[in-house]
């Protein structure tokens, strides 16, 4: 979060704030941990992709049911 914090102050020096953010912007992702998250509660981890559920494996178990789900 100090990305954010760091730009937040300088949001009244454009100058500074464009040189800032051309060397301080953070990647891009386009795999890994970080790219799938949990549209409940926003969980990195543990994350269920399959058929577009996109529920980490805590979320999932609550709403397993409602979502047609069932424990064989």
């Amino acid at each position: 979060m100090t990305y954010e914090r760091d730009r937040n102050q300088l949001k009244n020096k454009p100058l500074k704030l464009e040189r800032f953010d051309k060397f301080n912007k953070p990647k891009k992702r386009k795999f890994g941990k970080n790219i799938h998250k949990c549209r409940k509660c926003g969980r990195t981890g543990g994350v269920i992709r399959k058929y577009g559920l996109m529920y980490c494996r805590q979320c999932f178990r609550e709403t397993a049911k409602k979502l047609g789900f069932e424990k064989r």
